[in-house]
């Protein structure tokens, strides 16, 4: 009689570790660094058969990476739970975009992707192996562990650059963005894994711009708050592009911003640049960055304010033409003209190979 195979002594559904945002690399005690790869955090959990794959809000995501899947099966050793990131790579760098792509309802679309534009599984943590939990270890045992399991894998399954030493890590930061990663990570090297906890330090790249405040959406709670601003910025060819929000406000400073832009609201279509976006969407139709199927049902019809208003955000990169995440509010700069808010006031990163990144320093350095 065949036995039957041992449960994984780490089940789904479990939270993954989190980390807590620095302005700077922590120093002065003992730390494990490592990029901060921008894709869609998951962890592996792989049986006697099969694997199955959890994202960061505890739903499976195995039917969007098929080919993943496939891999994971045949890479992964059974009994082990990975912690880590799926990313698509492409010659210029990691796309955020086509892995959002990735999100369709329909099988075949999916399939389709799968086929087009390929993703890749990069490790960083090992909560279990061997079928024994390895959660309560240390960090640099976990890490060492991981290194022996994954020291024959291959494409798309990668095991994530690691450094002990502070320079390394902050020569990474600055030039691994190029590559389309987004900061860098710092583990304390005797943690244990602890889920759902911000028991990590990451620090991202933070970079200030100036501008335009072109209109606004209403706070969740009613209209009598204001929820975000919608910004913009003036292109080569004088075109005012939306580039994002900043929704970093207190509820009593929500209240006061609707009474201070009521002013900006009187007439604010009449000569709006983006006037015909407004029109397409009382027809049925959005702007960018408006509803889709990522949006989780919100609200994100908008307000137009007249083109006067300039204001200061912190971001911390941009994909394609707009920001990454929301910026934070940083001040209003009524010493600034909305025609000088331009794109070219951005810093340009310069292009850093993958290759590079994964193939960056000694694994025990």
């Amino acid at each position: 009689m065949t036995p039957r195979p041992k449960p994984l002594p780490v089940a789904p559904p479990i939270e993954p570790m989190l980390a807590k945002l620095a302005e700077t690399l922590p120093g002065g005690e003992d730390f494990l660094y490592e990029p901060k790869w921008d894709g869609f955090r998951a962890i592996v959990f792989r049986d006697a058969s099969d694997v199955f794959i959890q994202s960061r809000d505890l739903k499976p995501l195995d039917r969007y990476f098929p080919e993943l899947h496939e891999a994971l099966v045949e890479q992964l050793p059974p009994g082990a739970v990975i912690d880590g990131e799926i990313v698509i790579t492409t010659p210029h760098g990691l796309d955020f975009d086509a892995l959002q792509m990735r999100l369709h309802p329909a099988a075949s679309r999916v399939a389709k992707l799968a086929a087009a534009t390929p993703s890749s599984f990069v490790a960083f943590d090992v909560l279990a192996a061997g079928g024994r939990s390895t959660m309560a270890a240390p960090q640099h045992e976990r890490r060492a562990l991981l290194e022996r399991l994954l020291a024959k894998v291959g494409p798309p399954v990668y095991l994530t650059p690691m450094t002990r030493d502070r320079r390394t890590a902050a020569q990474w930061l600055e030039r691994f963005e190029g590559a389309g990663l987004d900061g860098v990570m710092a583990k304390p090297a005797g943690a244990s894994y602890q889920p759902g906890k911000r028991a990590m330090v990451k620090v991202k790249h933070a970079r200030t711009a100036e501008c335009v405040v072109a209109g606004f959406r209403w706070h969740k709670s009613g209209n009598d708050a204001l929820g975000s601003l919608l910004l913009g910025l003036y292109d080569g060819r004088g075109v005012l592009q939306h580039v994002g929000v900043t929704s970093s406000f207190t509820m009593l400073m929500r209240k006061q911003l609707v009474k201070e832009l009521a002013p900006l609201r009187k007439n604010a279509l009449a000569r709006h640049p983006w006037r015909a976006w407004a029109q397409a969407e009382s027809a049925g139709s959005r702007m960018p960055g408006g509803q889709s199927r990522w949006s989780a049902g919100k609200d994100l019809s908008w307000e137009p304010l007249r083109v006067e208003r300039v204001c200061e955000v912190k971001y911390d990169h941009l994909q394609g033409d707009r920001f990454r995440h929301a910026a934070t509010f940083l001040r209003w700069r009524p010493d600034k003209e909305p025609r000088d808010c331009r794109y070219d006031q951005l810093e340009v990163t310069t292009p850093y190979e993958l290759s590079k990144v994964f193939s960056s320093g000694s694994r025990r350095s």
